[in-house]
């Protein structure tokens, strides 16, 4: 009996003073100090609604912040535009082991934030401009800002970079190819052929009545074409089904357009590739073999930054982070480390 009181005071005394790591080895935090927010009145569980001054007027977006650690600040930029933080909520079960601090974020217009109706914010620039503002408010600057984006969340991270790189630490794009058009290219040509030829015949046929608000047209893209290029996991994660219900399709198809063949809308023509150049901070693109965008634009991009590496992830499709989700959060994990380790 007495042993057996022995063994449980060293684990109720070890977990009192477990230690969680902070990014480097060498360093570590109690969890107490790790979950610690300096506040001192109501907890609000890491919720925060930031101001975000705009051309018309200031509102303010949701924030969730996850741990305290002074060398690694890590800001999750959702795809969409206008889907929501929640797909993103997978980050929850692998960044807090490694010590990082992290922060969902809806971004203006998503369903947790403001949703103001005037047109004329749903621009790249002014989103940019967001995520700066997003920035000075979470205390993050260049010893430890890092940008994860993915989908419209990497144009979103490499417009950010290519205005604000100096007030970065490192950028990790995933699924998403740095030129709209291309992306097309790749979706007409490569993704549309692998569809059974009447299930594709279809589908066209519906957008070209632009009847998308039909509800076959899900029904045929859910099983042939989302269910194999956007999440391959056999149902979708609540998460991801959450988000899908909160998005703003007004916003959505105003920037990305109707069609899931390629971008329509205000991103019609966007293109940074022949810029990429000019990003010399820490960069990580990621590809997937089953990616609505080319993993070979993916690491090619790797090649086109001046500080590039490139994960690749064979199970993977546009939100990898869920149907190959171990070789996505290990190699985010220590790429993350290893730019960490290589700043002392």
């Amino acid at each position: 009996m007495q042993r057996i009181l022995f063994i449980a005071l060293v684990a109720l005394l070890f977990a009192c003073n477990m230690n969680v790591r902070t990014g480097s080895d060498a360093d570590a935090v109690s969890v107490k100090d790790y979950f610690n927010y300096g506040d001192s009145a109501v907890q609000y569980a890491g919720i925060r609604m930031i101001p975000i001054q705009t051309p018309v007027g200031t509102f303010k977006v949701w924030t969730k912040r996850f741990g305290n650690n002074p060398r690694i600040k890590i800001l999750l930029l959702h795809g969409g535009p206008a889907m929501t933080h929640e797909y993103m909520e997978c980050f929850e079960s692998f960044f807090p082991q490694q010590g990082f601090e992290f922060y969902e974020y809806d971004q203006l217009g998503s369903y947790y934030s403001d949703q103001p109706t005037d047109s004329s914010l749903w621009t790249t620039a002014r989103f940019v401009e967001e995520v700066e503002q997003v920035r000075k408010a979470i205390g993050a600057d260049a010893k430890n800002f890092y940008v994860l984006g993915n989908s419209w969340g990497g144009i979103l991270g490499m417009e950010y970079a290519l205005k604000y790189q100096q007030n970065m630490k490192g950028l990790i794009v995933a699924n998403m190819v740095a030129s709209a058009p291309e992306y097309g290219k790749y979706a007409a040509e490569v993704l549309a052929p692998q569809m059974d030829p009447k299930v594709l015949a279809e589908v066209r046929d519906i957008e070209r009545r632009k009847d998308f608000a039909n509800p076959r047209y899900m029904e045929l893209l859910m099983p042939n074409f989302y269910a194999k290029h956007l999440c391959r996991l056999p149902e979708l994660p609540d998460p991801l089904a959450r988000s899908f219900k909160h998005a703003n399709n007004t916003i959505y198809t105003m920037m990305q357009g109707p069609s899931e063949f390629g971008i329509s809308g205000r991103l019609a023509t966007w293109d940074i590739k022949d810029r990429l150049k000019e990003i010399s901070v820490p960069t990580l693109m990621i590809g997937a073999k089953h990616d609505t965008m080319d993993p070979a634009a993916m690491e090619a991009q790797s090649k086109l930054v001046k500080n590039g590496s490139y994960l690749y992830c064979p199970n993977g499709s546009h939100l990898s982070m869920w149907d190959d989700q171990k070789v996505f959060m290990s190699g985010v994990i220590d790429w993350i480390k290893k730019v960490d380790k290589e700043s002392d």
